[in-house]
């Protein structure tokens, strides 16, 4: 295999949000619908935006100091950034939160007043979008969907900018708790990292789910009694997944706790998946949330400074121990040509 060659634009943005060992160990903090309505909840009354901004700027201002990189959304989430321990990346959403539930196949939007050009003049190192993605869905809705991230890698690519695209697989025919969903997901999520390594994307990194529902395996501190697989064929599952990828992959956390990611991170490093770090978002603060909502941004902080902050370093020590760096996929750095 010859050398790889990455721009310098590119090269650079990723390492932004990497450490120096190219470890990506990212807070995620671009959540805006549900974010809204878990402080209402929590809170009793209407969440508003200042509400939400001031949440994000207490995220960032803490648990930045612990993070390589922070993902934020432009609509709410830039006056936070201005609070961000220095040498922190910045990742921003690119895409609409949620989706048209009137529409079938969770079509995906873009940001009307944001570019990639915008993207990066706000200081962004590397764009981000979400995309929810059925490998086996009707021809017609994937075509769309196939378009639309082609045209976000061209213009992250004019803009010499990172993509990192977060494919979110799902099946509307079933529920995404149950036994049945857990058994077929690891075909979706490999068929999804398969499709999204071909060059036509663009893409930089990809941010995927773990190929399992860790409440399946059996032998799981979490574990509910209802067997989906084994550990050993979780095991399996995780480099089945990993091996169709040629690109740099990092997990995400889809809202489990901190214990369940941590422990699911556990059984990746003893796969020995080739992962680069995470992009964690609501596994280390989302207990924050009554907190804020009930008693406001000084309580939260003071949270955040206790649980949120080991929450972080439990899952950095994990990192420390189980992630590759992110050009692993490349055979090494020294397989890379900045260009």
């Amino acid at each position: 295999m010859g050398k790889v060659q990455i721009t310098k634009g590119k090269f650079a943005g990723i390492q932004a949000c990497a450490d120096d060992k190219g470890i990506i160990a990212a807070a995620a903090m671009d959540q805006r619908g549900s974010l809204k309505k878990a402080i209402a909840k929590a809170r009793g009354s209407e969440a508003s935006d200042s509400d939400l901004t001031a949440f994000k700027t207490s995220i960032t201002r803490v648990l930045t100091k612990h993070s390589t990189a922070i993902l934020m959304d432009p609509e709410y989430g830039l006056p936070a950034l201005e609070h961000k321990a220095p040498g922190t990346g910045v990742l921003l959403a690119y895409e609409k939160t949620g989706y048209d539930a009137t529409v079938r196949g969770r079509l995906p939007d873009l940001l009307g007043e944001w570019s990639v050009r915008r993207i990066k003049a706000a200081g962004g190192d590397a764009v981000k979008i979400l995309l929810y993605y059925n490998p086996f869905d009707d021809k017609t809705v994937n075509e769309i969907k196939h378009a639309f991230i082609e045209r976000i890698g061209a213009e992250c690519v004019a803009n010499d900018i990172p993509f990192f695209l977060e494919p979110i697989a799902y099946d509307d025919a079933m529920d995404e708790k149950s036994l049945e969903y857990a058994k077929a997901k690891p075909k979706y999520v490999t068929a999804y990292m398969a499709e999204f390594s071909k060059p036509q994307y663009g893409v930089d990194v990809l941010k995927v789910e773990v190929p399992v529902n860790v409440k399946f395996v059996e032998g799981m501190q979490v574990f509910a009694g209802e067997k989906a697989y084994t550990r050993a064929e979780a095991a399996e599952l995780f480099r089945e997944a990993a091996s169709v990828s040629t690109k740099p992959f990092i997990y995400l956390s889809a809202g489990v706790t901190d214990e369940v990611f941590r422990e699911t991170l556990e059984l990746a490093a003893e796969a020995g998946t080739p992962f680069s770090g995470v992009l964690c978002g609501r596994a280390t603060w989302q207990d924050g949330i009554p907190v804020y909502g009930e008693k406001g941004v000084e309580a939260l902080e003071e949270w955040l400074e206790d649980r949120g902050v080991a929450n972080v370093k439990a899952l950095n020590a994990i990192l420390a121990q189980g992630a590759k760096p992110w050009w692993t996929v490349y055979g090494g750095k020294d397989q890379i040509e900045v260009v």
